[in-house]
């Protein structure tokens, strides 16, 4: 027997309970036969404001992730996704396998991670010089800088809002958002990376790609696209990006 709904795959989401961005833009750019099934990581101090509370966070979510990945399997879920970035890029490439390796060890499912899902964008594409824009602390930067480097990316340009709260991550208007995006599109940049989940971007970067005429990746449309892909679910999803729509 197969999900009513979920015909095609049922994916388990693990999100920060502070998220208000990734479900939505999940189910915006949701194709038929595939249903996404959200865990929230209870974050009980959204405090972001200096390096020490970003990395406070990260504490909070590591001592969660757990239950909330036994709590999304209670819906017998094909596949795990990740709706949370940060935690994705820390530690640089060691970091990312550790992390994937603990998903899958709890889950015994496959995972889509932000980190992963921009490599593999990132690599189509061809680029090798990119800008990014993140909503974190400079912590936070270091480390998506680390990643990408040590993959063979060369980050030229990074624009941190330093967002205070994690709720507050999610009230980054499209003109904030815009003017970083202008301000990492160097004119050596191959292609621009937007960093953390709750971040409304994926409509914007659609736009953006017709205006500077390069790739602009959204994470959670990257996240989603290797979902898809990573199932041999290929279906074109438009307004979300090249990504979606073309590959």
């Amino acid at each position: 027997m197969t999900d009513a709904l979920g015909w095609r795959r049922k994916f388990g989401v693990i999100a920060p309970s502070t998220n208000t961005i990734v479900e939505p833009d999940f189910y915006a750019m949701a194709v038929p036969g595939v249903t996404s099934h959200f865990s929230r990581i209870h974050i009980r101090n959204q405090n972001l404001s200096d390096d020490a509370e970003f990395e406070n966070l990260l504490v909070q979510i590591r001592a969660e992730i757990g239950f909330a990945c036994e709590r999304v399997l209670t819906c017998e879920p094909d596949y795990m996704v990740m709706g949370m970035s940060a935690e994705t890029f820390w530690g640089g490439v060691e970091g990312n396998r550790e992390f994937v390796a603990q998903i899958r060890e709890i889950t015994g499912l496959d995972v889509a991670t932000g980190a992963e899902a921009c490599e593999r964008a990132l690599t189509l594409y061809g680029a090798r010089k990119i800008g990014v824009v993140t909503p974190y602390q400079p912590v936070g930067d270091a480390n998506v800088v680390r990643f990408f480097g040590e993959i063979g990316f060369e980050v030229t340009a990074i624009e941190g809002l330093k967002c205070p709260t994690a709720v507050s991550i999610a009230h980054v208007t499209e003109d904030e958002l815009r003017a970083a995006i202008l301000t990492v599109n160097t004119p050596d940049v191959d292609a621009i990376v937007q960093c953390g989940t709750n971040l409304s971007m994926i409509r914007l970067a659609d736009e953006a790609e017709r205006w500077l005429g390069k790739p602009v990746i959204a994470i959670n449309a990257a996240t989603w696209w290797m979902a898809l892909r990573e199932n041999n679910i290929n279906d074109k999803v438009y307004g979300a990006g090249s990504l979606l729509r073309d590959h």
